[in-house]
């Protein structure tokens, strides 16, 4: 295995779009290192798969430690684990809000931290955060997971002037619903009528957030940075 491959952090690949991200990049020649609370199926020569909490400070750490000592370089990480869960605010117990900022903000927040560091030795790297539509559409039902992401917006922004110097750019992607697990318990009339509110009125594809990321990622992109692109147009 060549080590001058380029080298890519996904969290949250078990599934849904972390697993096709992974499976895409490896396709094109990236070395993946990927991370879920369970095991994976995922099996490629250049494929990492690490079992963790992304809140799991030693966890996180000792995962870019690992990918730093076998590859010596990372290139890109995508934050892209989260979980959601729809209620009304007024019956929201605590325990949901913990569990949803502990994977959406802390878990993002310690894998731009340690991630950045990584990059800033070779002056070089590419953040890619996850956001939601839920937060510009104020989506009822939805309080705790779109402050959450309302959160990442502000990390992507700041984070992007604090790790600029590095040679880091940190941006985000607000996908609308893409039919994974994640939306699946939602009522099909509330995402009926969340699609609606879109300017192109249809889920999303993998392939959509994929453009995204693609461009985020570009050596190009060196002049793009805490910017959040929202899908569908909301």
């Amino acid at each position: 295995m060549s080590v001058q491959k380029p080298v890519m952090v996904i969290t949250g690949t078990r599934k849904g779009i972390g697993r096709f991200l992974a499976e895409h990049y490896l396709a094109q020649g990236w070395i993946v290192a990927g991370c879920s609370r369970e095991s994976s199926d995922l099996t490629h020569e250049d494929y990492r798969h690490f079992c963790l909490d992304v809140a799991d400070e030693k966890a996180v750490t000792a995962m870019l430690r690992a990918v730093s000592r076998e590859f010596n370089r990372l290139d890109v990480l995508l934050n892209n684990a989260g979980i959601a869960s729809m209620n009304h605010a007024l019956l929201t117990p605590k325990s949901t809000i913990e569990r949803i900022f502990q994977t959406n903000v802390f878990g993002t927040f310690l894998f731009c931290r340690e991630a950045a560091k990584l990059m800033g030795r070779r002056k070089y790297g590419r953040i890619v955060n996850f956001a939601t539509v839920a937060t510009p559409l104020k989506l009822e039902g939805e309080a705790v997971y779109a402050a959450s992401k309302a959160a990442v917006v502000s990390l992507t922004e700041v984070l992007a002037r604090e790790v600029s110097g590095l040679g880091v750019t940190v941006n985000a992607v607000g996908p609308t619903p893409v039919p994974t697990d994640l939306v699946g318990s939602v009522p099909e009339a509330k995402m009926t009528a969340l699609i609606a509110r879109q300017a192109i009125p249809r889920y999303g594809e993998m392939r959509d957030v994929l453009n995204v990321v693609d461009f985020f990622i570009r050596p190009e992109s060196d002049f793009v940075t805490g910017q959040t692109i929202y899908l569908g147009g909301v």
